[in-house]
């Protein structure tokens, strides 16, 4: 039950990397894609209808983490409490940006955005190099951290831009094409790092040794196992339904 408990974690862990790492890096890309009011909205309509979707499987690898290596978590979340922070408040400022700017935000919002897409990716970068490191509950080494971050950026920035080509259309899709050449292969190469980084990352955590019991595993892994096709489906058909361009984003107020 353990290591289908830690598959599952990679699974969702990777998961959020190659689905949230391609919103937050399209949200970095912002300024850049998005030279007017008009285009910065189509761009912020290309993440609107996915972003949420794509955080209920970071979601799902925590409550896994939480609940099938409860000893592990509280050494992990307390260890690295100065990467978590402001990588919760970069999502936070991230996300409140993307409903201002669906509920009519002008610049604010965007700056929004883009910062808070920027702040989260360079936190994520810097947890990934602690989890990389030789002790996984602490944080790394200023050298180390800010080499695995600047590659981290790197690649959302990457992967935004390959996410871009997908999503986009008229000039923010031309600005986009620009760097990368023909979408589809640069997106699946960019999923394939993320989701191998991911992986890498988890793998490095002691989770055989802080599993919880065998009576909360089994009522754990098989829920979550049944979750798995739902969700995989679920995003599937969103995804049928945005297609490119997104959805329009609604009018709250």
């Amino acid at each position: 039950m353990e290591t289908l408990a830690a598959a599952l974690l990679g699974f969702f862990f990777a998961g959020y990397f190659v689905l949230g790492g391609a919103d937050l890096g399209l949200g970095m890309l912002l300024p850049y894609l998005g030279r007017d009011a008009a285009e910065r909205q189509r761009v912020t309509s290309a993440i609107w209808p996915v972003f949420l979707a794509n955080e209920v499987w970071l979601v799902a690898a925590v409550g896994v983490f939480i609940g099938a290596f409860p000893r592990l978590e509280s050494d992990v979340f307390t260890g690295l409490m100065l990467v978590l922070v402001p990588l919760i408040a970069g999502w936070v400022v991230r996300d409140a940006g993307v409903w201002w700017r669906v509920t009519g935000g002008g610049p604010a919002a965007d700056w929004a955005i883009a910062g808070g897409s920027w702040i989260a990716s360079g936190s994520w970068g810097w947890l990934i190099a602690s989890l990389l490191n030789d002790s996984p509950t602490e944080p790394t080494s200023a050298v180390y951290g800010t080499l695995t971050t600047l590659f981290v950026l790197l690649l959302f920035l990457a992967h935004g831009l390959a996410y871009a080509t997908l999503r986009l259309s008229g000039a923010p899709l031309q600005r986009a094409l620009r760097l990368t050449g023909r979408g589809a292969h640069s997106v699946v190469l960019t999923s394939v790092v993320s989701a191998v980084l991911a992986v890498l990352a988890g793998a490095r955590l002691p989770l055989a040794e802080h599993a919880a019991g065998d009576t909360a595993l089994r009522l754990l892994v098989p829920v979550c196992l049944a979750v798995v096709p739902l969700l995989v489906a679920a995003h599937l058909w969103l995804w049928r339904v945005v297609r490119r361009g997104g959805l329009t984003p609604p009018v709250l107020f």
